[in-house]
């Protein structure tokens, strides 16, 4: 058992990088997002999981030890996790009074941002992976997401909703899949940034892939 539990604390802990306890300080104290580290990729081979699962298809980019319900933004869990595990990912618990997020492919996301920025549609953070982007919205219901897209003639099926109960690898943390980054960063300043309402997000990034001809394949 010990050896085993040994072998958990290396692949969970890495390399240090100080700025990630940083970044999750802001997150959690400043912004208050609720926020825990995310399982690290394993030290053979940065394109796999440090979790159990050898088929995990988000590596690093989801809770593991803790999990989801364990994130918060008290400053002292903050500190003594990334004290204890430097590199770990930050994951952000989507939902309640933190952000939600909509995902799409990365190349349908980058022509519909500069749709979106031709319609003067006014976005808060984006983040970024090198295969999805995420575009930051505010705290939604399932009720409230369910009947928007029941109204819609047509949704990309690729476009995925971090709502209550979801998660999110936020900046700048790194995955088995990339680095994560700001495409949009948020504005400076000590306040949590303005996010757009889920029903405009949607509206606008459907028109936009319409207008633009680009169809959002199916990942």
């Amino acid at each position: 058992m010990r050896e085993i539990l040994g072998r958990r604390r290396r692949l969970l802990r890495g390399d240090g990088r100080p700025e990630l306890i940083s970044a999750a300080l802001t997150f959690a104290t400043e912004w208050q997002w609720p926020v825990l580290p995310g399982a690290t990729t394993h030290p053979q081979g940065h394109s796999r999981c440090g979790c159990p699962d050898p088929e995990c298809t988000v590596p690093g980019a989801h809770p593991f030890d803790p999990g989801l319900l364990a994130a918060t933004t008290d400053e002292r869990m903050v500190r003594w996790w990334w004290g204890n595990r430097p590199a770990a990912p930050i994951i952000l618990a989507t939902g309640g009074k933190a952000p939600c997020a909509v995902s799409l492919p990365a190349l349908p996301a980058a022509h519909a941002l500069t749709a979106l920025d031709r319609m003067g549609m006014r976005l808060g953070p984006v983040v970024a992976s090198p295969a999805r982007w995420a575009i930051l919205v505010k705290p939604y219901s399932m009720e409230q997401l369910g009947e928007l897209l029941y109204a819609k003639d047509f949704v990309p099926g690729s476009l995925r909703f971090h709502g209550e109960g979801g998660y999110l690898a936020l900046p700048p943390s790194e995955t088995g899949q990339g680095p994560i980054s700001w495409q949009r960063a948020p504005l400076p300043g000590s306040a949590s940034p303005w996010v757009p309402d889920v029903e405009a997000v949607v509206d606008a990034v459907v028109e936009a892939l319409t207008r633009t001809g680009v169809s959002a394949p199916e990942l």
